[in-house]
């Protein structure tokens, strides 16, 4: 089982970067409106947009990451780290309600074509392309190793890549009149967006609904347990994700009758073996000895599917 690597970077450095890119997003943002508004450009309007949910989506972030610092306490035992699987969400989220907007709004324009004015918006969309890619470096580091940043990171690079399109687009403005290119360059920019978005959203909601780890196989785990010498079974089993890199598995574990003298040293091995075998550093396993162990019991989960129907 390969485990991942992740490359960390200093939290403070993190944190003056993402409130970098939080300003010049915010500065970029107020520029792209009043252009969009001067130059009668729905994609430069719609790149605004996007650039601002990308300024939301890094105070989100920015939030995140600093809760998630938080200790471990009474209320929070697990401690505050999926806060920002938490943030992730809301990004994404925010990221389709614009897209699906955007592709509406598109709609609107082949309707009614509007008179647009080229050179703003080859003049706005370069300086916001080089924002938005300062703004992408800022965070590229840090995106690799956390959920939270990389929803930022993919706001940025969305917007990198639309504001190369409305430059496009207003090139072609400027040199055949074609007023149509406005609404097909802000459905090309939606359709980014709404790709990347449902992509990574996946993931996201598989860890806050405790699903096993991707990269895990469950039936995998459960196997190395019962190849470990004197156990003879394993079952209600619950192996999640904690958060985006570590995993944890509950499992009650029934040992061979006659050995349970030895019941620590068994566990020793097993706990050895998951963290050996597949970075599986939580782990929270009840005993059993053959003799008295659980009646018909379920392989994951609690209670057998009979009793949770009548129970």
């Amino acid at each position: 089982m390969a485990h991942g690597h992740h490359h960390h970077v200093d939290p403070e450095a993190g944190d003056r970067r993402v409130f970098a890119a939080i300003a010049v997003n915010m500065g970029l943002t107020v520029v792209q409106i009043v252009g969009g508004i001067i130059s009668g450009s729905l994609a430069l309007v719609a790149d605004a947009l996007h650039n601002f949910s990308d300024a939301i989506s890094l105070v989100i972030a920015f939030g995140a990451r600093k809760i998630a610092r938080r200790p471990r306490d009474a209320e929070m035992t697990f401690g505050y780290g999926r806060v920002e699987v938490v943030a992730a969400l809301i990004n994404y989220t925010t990221l389709i309600v614009i897209g699906l907007y955007l592709v509406y709004e598109a709609a609107m324009r082949f309707a009614e074509p509007q008179d647009v004015e080229g050179w703003v918006i080859v003049v706005i969309a370069g300086i916001a392309l080089v924002v938005d890619t300062a703004t992408a470096l800022l965070t590229y580091a840090m995106s690799r190793s956390s959920v939270n940043i990389r929803a930022a990171f993919l706001h940025n690079m969305a917007d990198a890549l639309g504001s190369v399109a409305v430059i496009v687009a207003g090139t072609l403005i400027l040199l055949y009149n074609w007023r149509l290119i406005d609404p097909i360059v802000t459905l090309m920019i939606a359709g980014y967006i709404l790709w990347q978005s449902f992509r990574e959203i996946g993931p996201v909601v598989r860890i806050l609904m405790l699903g096993s780890p991707p990269e895990i196989e469950t039936e995998a785990v459960l196997d190395t347990v019962r190849g470990i010498d004197d156990v003879t079974g394993i079952h209600h089993a619950h192996l999640w994700q904690m958060d985006e890199h570590r995993a944890a598995l509950d499992a009650h574990i029934v040992i061979a009758e006659g050995r349970w003298k030895d019941a620590d040293a068994i566990k020793a091995r097993v706990k050895t073996a998951l963290s050996d075998q597949f970075d599986i550093e939580h782990t929270t396993l009840e005993m059993e000895c053959a003799r008295h162990a659980c009646e018909a019991p379920s392989e994951f989960g609690g209670r057998g599917h009979e009793e949770e129907r009548h129970g």
